[in-house]
């Protein structure tokens, strides 16, 4: 006959001891007749567990952090065939994780003076993981006696599949003006500091906007491909190359006022967040 190991006794109690904490503590009684044995819960404790991890959801949400955050995306200077001029582009957001408002903006600088420039301002609520919908105001500046612009958008921005950081923004201004603004970039680590960065943007309107040298259709768009090095996850500096095109009336108001319709540019810059 086997005898029991004298070690297993006091192994048994102490498990028996540290189970019967547990179910304690995760507010369940042991029967006081058969205290090794678990009680189930009955169904009002479950009905009770179930309303208090609702109530701790709501309070997390309802208490949930403030969070902003800075980014420069592109403070370069091209330089192409047609002349060299300096870009930026930034957006910013403050909020929490399903509410924001982001501020978004970019600009083109040539011969000293902003061109093409514009602002934007947006209610940001998150409709799903890595997405959010968005609703606000666009307003484009005027350069010389091109007069300005003002727009109502409304679209989407997040992470596409396979982690396209992506966007869509639809455009309604005054006298029936629509516009589409589409836009896309790409984080291809080649190491954990050297990442290749595409990028592209199209623009589209649904009606002809001589004033502002603009055509209906597809009006331009940008192909830029960057490498950059990050000496800091917040700073990295870049270099890469840039198509620009213009297409339809667009083209045709740019060959009026001898302007070329499409370029290619060598780009270095900088890109910033905090």
């Amino acid at each position: 006959m086997k005898t029991i190991p004298t070690f297993l006794p006091p192994v048994a109690t102490l498990l028996l001891a540290v189970t019967t904490s547990l179910a304690q503590a995760a507010g369940y009684e042991t029967s006081a007749n058969n205290s090794g044995h678990y009680q189930a819960p009955s169904l009002a404790q479950q009905r009770a567990d179930v309303a208090a991890m609702v109530a701790q959801s709501a309070r997390h949400e309802t208490h949930s952090p403030l969070i902003y955050k800075v980014m420069i995306d592109r403070l370069e200077r091209d330089f192409g065939n047609k002349g060299n001029y300096s870009q930026f582009e930034g957006q910013a957001y403050i909020g929490t994780d399903t509410n924001k408002l982001w501020l978004k903006g970019e600009g083109k600088r040539l011969g000293g003076k902003t061109e093409d420039a514009d602002i934007e301002a947006y209610y940001s609520h998150a409709i799903a993981a890595f997405w959010d919908a968005q609703i606000g105001m666009r307003h484009d500046f005027s350069a010389g006696s091109i007069p300005s612009r003002n727009w109502l958008g409304f679209g989407v921005q997040g992470l596409a599949p396979y982690k396209f950081d992506t966007s869509a923004t639809a455009y309604v201004g005054n006298e029936g003006r629509t516009a589409l603004r589409l836009s896309s970039e790409y984080d291809f680590f080649i190491t954990q500091r050297l990442i290749f960065w595409p990028g592209v943007e199209l623009n589209l309107y649904g009606k002809n906007d001589p004033e502002r040298n603009i055509g209906r259709g597809l009006a331009d768009s940008r192909l830029v491909l960057r490498l950059r090095y990050e000496i800091r996850r917040e700073i990295a500096p870049y270099v890469g190359i840039q198509w620009t095109n213009k297409y339809g009336q667009t083209a045709s108001y740019a060959r009026t006022n001898g302007e070329a319709t499409s370029d290619m540019q060598l780009i270095a810059g900088l890109r910033l967040w905090w």
